[in-house]
């Protein structure tokens, strides 16, 4: 058993959860702007790190809210619970952040083009 700390609702069994797959995947913009083998990139692969990863989780028997979990997937450890929309503040997760290898794809930098800061 997996025991999630939902932000709004506490400590609750993981089967009120659903996994929601990656978390900070961009959506394209423009996606005719991409070839097709980048646009399929964007839309099939996906990481399978042994090891701390980025997730989306939904308290789907509770709350029904979305946050983002950096989970460790050979242990199963929860390192990181954190906010929709948000990046992670732990160490383990600015580095799982930084070291996916979307960020340089041509799908995230067409979802960035045109964001104003």
């Amino acid at each position: 058993m997996l025991l999630i700390d939902c932000p709004w609702c506490g400590p609750r069994d993981d089967a009120e959860f659903h996994y929601g797959g990656e978390a900070h995947i961009l959506r394209p913009r423009d996606g005719g702007a991409l070839l097709d083998e980048e646009f399929a990139e964007y839309l099939f692969m996906q990481q399978n790190p042994k090891g701390p990863h980025l997730e989306r989780w939904s308290h789907s028997h509770g709350c029904r809210r979305w946050f983002n979990m950096l989970r460790n997937t050979a242990t199963n450890e929860i390192l990181e619970i954190y906010p929709m929309g948000e990046k992670p503040k732990s160490e383990a997760g600015k580095a799982a952040y930084e070291a996916n290898w979307r960020r340089g794809t041509a799908a995230e930098a067409n979802a960035l083009s045109g964001e104003t800061s």
